[in-house]
């Protein structure tokens, strides 16, 4: 029997009964234990495989195919995926959703017991994770041939909690019970250097001898396509010590923690997602991340390359490699020390495949988050890399140098080397240099990385610079969280194709003017309010879920919220629109301006609750430990979407298309994708206000800013500001009150005013419930551009030049 290509192999059932027998032989073979003796863990586990079982025999047909086509891959380097929990999408994308909780109930178990145990893999934090996790799930979608890479982090990031309002950081340990959506490869880990020295053999090449050796040991996840056969992967690498890192000899004297020094601070590399860059040993240790991923990263695609071809200069031909923002761009330099001093290939074409093959997305237009490194630091970890870079950047600035003669200062900027006031490596400069494209990821995000931030780079290379508008999984964010509306639509469309052709929800525009469609439209929202449990359902929901960081503005919320507890103190007869407001998000550990705004939320949110005078018409809510899954919970049930950066500054936004797709309307400045999501879903359907891009630069150089001003103009704004000084809300927040009326980085009162105002039109808005209803429908209908799949397919058609690969039964 052949059973090679997925030929041969028993089929797995597609009945309950089939399902269940599955179930039953993973219990008692793979789980080694019995119906009667099985705990809810057992229980959990023995499904995930079975469900998994499912998505493998895919995965064989998958590689089959790919390989028999040996096509150009898409090889995506991201250091994070925020992917959300696996078992409920792996079932409905199996098709196993029905059966398993038939199969469950056959056995006697409780399937929601048992489906509540699957956590989210803590790989991620953020959009940038998010964005990554969603663009797999549209390769897989798509058919196009694709791997992720990334570390597999003990700990992810942290789990928040709050202690009297402050942000506490607790491990997130989500893997503490096995990861049973795994298959570990031990046998194909690599390995990575650090430190040490170079020095130049007989023959004049190059040699790094390294100071410390670590193991990258890997292990993948399946990422299925909904719809399709297709089943890619997502691989991810594990730190381990070598094996000479154990010292038995300590260990015998009784010196236990100095025998496994070694090991610890290798596998240190792994635990936790960005660990806190405050002190130099953090710094040193996010750069070792990130440099253990492109090492073992490259390895393992060079590998995969020679499984069917043998001509380096194909190499660009058969790979694209994504680098998702700079956390990635050492791949450039690591990839020349590969071809160039282990391949023994010339430099220049090392080079000429090395700028053939990447690609990189720009994620920010915050100078502090265009990444720099110290070259100390830098000649330290990776001695051979700086070398490197050093002879790229020489290259690159002679081109420089022929292009615009005697433009010293252009030189200067454009340098892959900041020399002063600290001589540091530019990790965007970088990117640009060593790569074929470099896209934004919002019409704006991408004129201002042109005009502004890399305007020196899009002029030398226009050809450079492309746009590619960020999108969101319908499957994740519409048909998963919101399947009481995922029902509705489907219903409405007469069909569910719109699941996977996202264009398809135009079609709900006529059914905005039914009145029976609207009422069944509200009654959706109103069930998902209940749900999610957190506020009144029938107050307008009011939501702003988000990282912390000072440049979203949580604070000019918040200030809109100490207005408005003025307002209904001031007014006590008056009858004011009921709002919940919630926040979620987490700052990083060492943003202690991000930690005082969530401290204060959390103060406001509890003088309000304990005003009897108040809390009938206003609530703030702060849930803890923000994630894929709370998120799925409050996206639903949002009536307005808080998108109020200062305009210029968010590179795009994914919560704000996720909240629009699921019917939200948004209030927001013209920044990052809000602007795109305005002209689709029509300007009566947004609430706009602040000062747009060129105002707000106009503003902040210019020089003349006065926060002050602001605060001694407006009664309002200088009343919510001095109750924080005063020491009202709990005695909490000066901090933030002096930020803002000392420099306000972020023009936080220069908007005050139009913010209030718009919250007043929202408010009005409100109260006309068939006007409201039509306008979320409406949110919906015209937010099918901004699907996933549609990003995906404008990288494969602009940037990466790949094409699908059908899998066929």
């Amino acid at each position: 029997m052949d059973v090679r290509n997925g030929m041969g192999l028993r089929p797995l059932g597609t009945s309950a009964a089939e399902f269940e027998q599955d179930l039953l032989s993973n219990l008692y073979y793979r789980r080694g234990t019995t119906v009667e003796s099985a705990s809810t863990q057992d229980a959990y586990e023995t499904l995930a495989l079975t469900v998994r079982d499912r998505l493998a025999e895919r995965r064989v047909r998958t590689a089959a195919a790919q390989y028999a086509a040996n096509p150009r891959w898409v090889y995506y380097l991201s250091a994070e995926y925020l992917l959300g929990k696996q078992l409920e999408q792996n079932m409905l994308y199996s098709g196993t959703d029905r059966i398993a909780r038939i199969a469950l109930r056959q056995l006697g178990l409780d399937p929601d017991e048992v489906t509540a145990l699957d956590l989210e893999p803590g790989l991620g934090n953020g959009g940038l994770g998010r964005l990554a996790a969603c663009l797999l799930d549209a390769m897989a979608t798509l058919d196009i041939p694709a791997v992720g890479y990334g570390i597999r982090y003990d700990f992810g990031i942290f789990k928040q909690d709050f202690q009297d309002g402050r942000q506490i950081e607790r491990p997130d340990d989500w893997a503490f019970q096995g990861n049973p959506w795994e298959f570990p490869a031990p046998d194909d880990q690599q390995t990575v250097f650090f430190y040490g020295h170079t020095e130049k053999d007989a023959a004049g090449r190059t040699l790094w001898i390294p100071g410390e050796v670590v193991f990258a040991e890997p292990s993948h996840m399946l990422v299925p396509g909904h719809g399709t056969d297709t089943v890619n992967i997502v691989r991810l690498w594990r730190a381990r010590g070598s094996h000479s890192s154990f010292d038995l000899s300590r260990f015998s004297a009784g010196q236990y923690a100095e025998a496994v020094d070694e090991a610890v601070h290798a596998e240190n590399i792994s635990k936790v997602l960005y660990p806190d860059d405050s002190t130099e040993s953090g710094r040193e240790l996010r750069l070792k991340q990130q440099y253990f991923l492109v090492s073992s990263s490259l390895r393992d695609i060079i590998r995969r390359f020679r499984l069917r071809n043998s001509d380096w200069t194909d190499f660009p031909k058969k790979t694209v490699i994504q680098l998702n923002d700079t956390h990635p761009t050492l791949a450039i330099p690591e990839l020349m020390r590969l071809l160039v001093d282990e391949e023994g290939l010339s430099w220049d074409l090392a080079w000429a495949i090395t700028k053939q093959t990447f690609a990189y997305t720009c994620h920010t237009l915050l100078p502090e988050a265009l990444e720099t490194w110290p070259v100390h630091m830098f000649e330290r970890l990776l001695p051979r890399h700086i070398e490197i870079v050093y002879a790229i950047n020489e290259i690159f600035l002679t081109e420089v140098r022929n292009r615009f003669p005697a433009d010293l200062d252009r030189v200067r900027r454009m340098s892959i080397i900041q020399e002063e006031p600290e001589r540091r490596v530019r990790m965007a400069n970088l990117a640009v240099v060593g790569t074929q494209a470099v896209n934004g990821v919002a019409e704006l995000h991408s004129r201002l990385l042109a005009d502004i931030t890399l305007r020196d780079f899009a002029e030398l290379w226009p050809e450079k610079f492309h746009n590619v508008t960020n999108g969101i999984s319908p499957r994740r964010f519409v048909k998963m969280a919101n399947p009481a509306l995922s029902d509705l639509i489907t219903e409405g469309l007469g069909g569910d194709a719109w699941i996977t052709d996202l264009d398809r929800l135009a079609g709900l525009e006529p059914l905005a003017e039914d009145a029976s469609f609207r009422l069944r439209w509200r009654e959706v929202k109103q069930a998902n309010k209940v749900r999610l449990g957190l506020g009144d359902p029938a107050s307008l929901t009011d939501v702003m879920i988000k990282r912390f960081h000072e440049y979203k503005r949580q604070q000019l919320k918040l200030l809109h919220i100490i207005t408005q507890y003025h307002r209904i103190k001031q007014n006590p007869g008056q009858t004011f629109v009921p709002r919940t407001v919630l926040f979620a998000g987490k700052a990083a550990p060492a943003y202690h301006a991000a930690k005082h705004i969530i401290r204060l939320i959390n103060a406001v949110a509890a003088t309000i609750d304990a005003d009897p005078a108040v809390s009938p018409y206003l609530k703030v809510v702060f849930p803890a430990n923000y994630n894929v899954t709370l998120s799925s919970l409050i996206i639903p049930a949002a009536d307005l979407s808080e998108q109020i950066s200062l305009a210029g500054k968010e590179a795009s936004g994914t919560g704000n298309m996720k909240l629009a797709l699921n019917g939200a309307l948004t209030v927001g400045t013209l920044d990052g994708a809000n602007i795109e999501i305005r002209d689709r879903v029509g300007a009566d359907n947004f609430f706009l206000f602040g000062l747009d891009t060129p105002a707000a630069l106009e503003l902040r150089n210019g020089g003349t800013y006065s926060p002050r001003a602001y605060y001694e103009q407006d009664g309002e704004l200088r009343r919510a500001l001095d109750a924080i000084l005063d020491g009202k809300f709990a005695g909490v927040g000066r901090e933030v009150a002096d930020s803002l009326l000392g420099w306000d980085e972020y023009l936080t009162l220069a908007d005050y005013r139009t913010y209030v105002d718009a919250q007043d039109d929202v408010d009005a808005a409100w109260q006309d419930t068939e006007s409201w209803t039509r306008r979320s429908i409406l949110n919906t209908a015209r937010s099918g551009f901004f699907s996933a799949d549609r990003t995906v397919r404008d990288y494969a058609s602009e940037i990466w030049h790949v094409t699908p690969v059908k899998v066929t039964r």
